[in-house]
């Protein structure tokens, strides 16, 4: 086992750790604000991670490219819907949690 193996193995667990993470906060924060932002912060975190720990396995640049094509697809995409749910439970009338 090589040194990028291990780099990669790592950076993988740390990804599904920040997966886990987010899921944990969608289950367990109050209201829908805090629940969409413990998600999506997560989530970004957790698929870089993993983005990253594949370029180091990835075969050539064209791959890498790709990876970090769809990490950007996805981060644009996390953050427009989350957008919109936020603004529809604000439309909606739901108030942010408070203590």
């Amino acid at each position: 086992m090589s040194v990028i193996d291990i780099i990669t193995a790592i950076l993988l667990i740390a990804g599904a750790v920040f997966f886990l993470a987010g899921t944990v906060g969608l289950l367990r924060f109050p209201d829908i604000y805090t629940r969409l932002h413990a998600l999506t912060k997560a989530d970004n975190v957790g698929l870089g991670l993993i983005i990253a720990g594949l370029t180091l396995q990835a075969e050539s640049l064209a791959v890498v490219g790709k990876l970090l094509l769809i990490w950007w697809l996805v981060l644009l995409a996390g953050a427009s819907v989350a957008h919109l749910i936020a603004v529809v439970a604000q439309q909606r009338g739901i108030k942010p949690w408070k203590r």
